[in-house]
């Protein structure tokens, strides 16, 4: 027999309770469905079969063991409306069929979500695997021809071309490129790399055709480890027993304990008849049905997950609620998360317009990410671009060509062994490079005549996040592959509280469980594939939805939009969702507080009893309130939305 997955038996149990539903639509208006009790004995039948019968095993199971849990709470209130509905409907008495479905209805809806976020969640590792090369390019009898990956060996030679994946880890046997490993490695800038030099399988080869020796295929590859990384992450974590449960754990002993203490008076002591004490009995246990229970959850999940959706921050599920509420330490990966990912312009020391131009004019037709960065300020400055001559790379130095008449240069400062630099433009140099900026020369003649710096700036948004985060108590701390230098000045110019830099992709997971084992209870942000194991190791991982998806899978609470103010939101509304949700539990319990007394028949000599047709109706009292509790989680006020 095929098993049911929670959200086919929710559809199935919710289409075959629309017949009830219409009856209590239409109670008000006095009108009764022809066979009614007939149509909801069968219909409920067939819902506890398909849809109850879990839970009733689950707290079976429960009670073998001398537990209770929020199985048995839907399995003591579903059986108890059910067969006393069945007795009833037999005894022209009042049915509560519609209480045994929906309860088990509303209880379900919940596992069908934590389901659906399940099977999402789980696509985390094929994504892993899918960013790599399907296939490369491979030295085969004096020619290169293509081959499936699996079919790649160590010590084969392996061509890669720009724009490529390169397939596998290696070292490159000739050539020389730019390949941005930010991927993996969590470098802002994209590496140099010339004969002699390591690659990294799955990084993007960005402009140049080199031939490789590979080294490590398969389970070997760096990608391989971090996907194994991310198993063991994935699996670490131990389950978060449900809130819920453990209420249950004393209410619903103490409820049934009630409700045969009440019979027994009712019956033994007071002379009342069986059927009078059986309906104490049974108003007890239909009062503390755990329909508002089934719903605390859910709704305020839904709501809660609603209302975050729109401000751009995606909850995948209950857990992360929880755990959210506890978070003490909130680490961040650098690049494409505080910063932009992309090198920028920061300053340009000399005549900016002609610096510019003469740089723009000798990097228009090169790829290298600095060039990139140099041509789009260029532009963005509406500066001319002229044409050139004689254009020559200056081996590990820079460019040179004839610019309007007159040899410039643009590279590195190893070109002032041949040119001549002032004293002040020196000085202005070293502290750029203390700012931790990327600094280029501009010569024209035998002068350097400006300086462009270049950094992978901070995202607008980051420091006033940052710095939100400090006032809401939050400890901050940033975790990068990049060097010391670069990491402090991002760190400072933004607020962090502790960097902690030079980390490799396989460290980050490490890193974080550092910081647990201190105490800390940590949320992690970042948005690259190195950081799928941290997102995973941490207590609650934010991935950025700029990132790849693998880090969006791996990720909690995922950001929609680039914007680190993001962070903020999703912890304060999780924080607020979580809260209400344990609000949801005391309006759900209160009525049994108040309801289970006079259920029981304690107020009856001032007149005052509880049938079981009021008790239903005070569970719905209680349902009803919990919606509303849920529904007003639209109108807390998160940081950077209107209230």
């Amino acid at each position: 027999m095929m098993k049911l997955s929670n959200i086919q038996r929710f559809w199935i149990s919710f289409i075959l309770s629309i017949p009830m539903l219409i009856q209590m639509i239409a109670m008000p208006f006095h009108w009764m469905m022809p066979g009614y009790n007939w149509i909801a004995f069968v219909t409920t039948t067939i819902i506890m079969a398909i849809s109850a019968a879990p839970y009733w095993k689950s707290a079976w199971g429960a009670f073998k063991h001398h537990n209770a849990n929020m199985n048995t709470l839907v399995a003591v209130g579903t059986s108890v409306a059910y067969f006393y509905s069945i007795y009833a409907m037999f005894t022209s008495r009042e049915v509560y069929f519609e209480s045994a479905a929906y309860v088990t209805i509303f209880v379900l809806l919940g596992d069908a979500m934590e389901e659906k976020m399940h099977n999402n969640a789980s696509n985390a590792l094929a994504k892993l695997v899918d960013l790599q090369a399907k296939a490369a390019e491979v030295l085969r009898n004096g020619e290169f021809v293509k081959v499936p990956l699996d079919q790649v060996k160590p010590g084969d030679t392996i061509r890669v071309k720009p724009g490529e994946k390169i397939p596998v880890d290696g070292v490159i046997l000739d050539g020389s490129t730019t390949i941005d490993e930010s991927m993996v490695t969590g470098e802002s800038m994209p590496v140099t790399k010339k004969k002699g030099d390591n690659v990294v399988g799955s990084t993007i080869n960005t402009n140049g055709t080199f031939t490789f020796k590979a080294t490590k295929v398969g389970s070997d590859t760096m990608l391989a480890q971090i996907v194994d990384l991310v198993k063991k992450a994935q699996t670490s974590h131990a389950p978060i027993q449900n809130l819920t449960d453990k209420i249950s754990n004393i209410f619903v002993p103490a409820v049934l304990i009630i409700a045969i203490i009440t019979f027994i008076v009712w019956y033994v002591f007071l002379g009342a008849s069986l059927v009078s004490a059986i309906l104490f009995a049974v108003s007890v246990v239909v009062i503390a049905c755990p329909c508002a229970l089934g719903l605390a959850t859910p709704t305020a999940l839904m709501v809660g997950t609603a209302r975050s959706a729109k401000m751009g921050v995606l909850i995948k599920n209950g857990e992360v609620l929880q755990e959210v509420s506890d978070i003490n330490t909130v680490v961040f990966d650098k690049t494409g998360t505080i910063t932009v990912g992309k090198p920028q312009v920061t300053n340009v020391v000399g005549d900016k317009n002609k610096v510019l131009a003469i740089a723009a004019s000798l990097e228009e037709n090169s790829e290298h990410p600095l060039a990139t960065a140099v041509v789009k300020a260029a532009k963005e400055a509406n500066i001319t671009i002229e044409p050139i001559k004689n254009f020559a790379a200056i081996e590990g130095r820079g460019v040179k060509a004839n610019y309007n008449d007159q040899e410039a240069f643009v590279g590195s400062d190893k070109l002032l062994t041949d040119i001549n630099i002032s004293q002040e433009m020196k000085s202005q140099a070293v502290q750029l490079q203390k700012e931790a900026k990327t600094v280029v020369y501009v010569g024209l003649g035998s002068d350097i005549i400006g300086l462009i710096a270049i950094q992978d700036v901070p995202k607008a948004s980051s420091k006033q996040a940052i710095a939100e985060l400090k006032e809401h108590g939050l400890k901050t701390v940033m975790l990068t592959g990049d060097n010391q230098n670069v990491a402090e000045a991002i760190g400072r110019e933004v607020g962090i509280d502790q960097v902690i830099a030079g980390v490799l992709p396989t460290e980050k997971a490490a890193e974080i469980k550092k910081l647990q084992d201190e105490g800390n209870k940590v949320a992690f942000v970042g948005d690259g594939i190195n950081d799928a194991p941290a997102l995973s190791t941490a207590d609650v991982g934010i991935a950025m939805g700029s990132g790849t998806d693998i880090a969006i899978e791996s990720g909690g609470i995922v950001l929609v939009q680039n914007d680190l103010m993001g962070v903020v939101r999703a912890l304060e509304i999780s924080k607020k969702t979580f809260n209400r949700i344990k609000l949801n539990l005391f309006w759900a319990l209160i009525y049994n507080t108040v309801g289970i007394p006079i259920a029981a028949g304690l107020f009856m000599a001032f007149g005052v009893q509880l049938s079981p047709e009021l008790a239903g109706l005070a569970m719905a009292f209680s349902s009803v309130s919990v919606v509303t509790s849920s529904l007003l989680l639209n109108k807390t006020k998160i940081a950077g939305t209107a209230a």
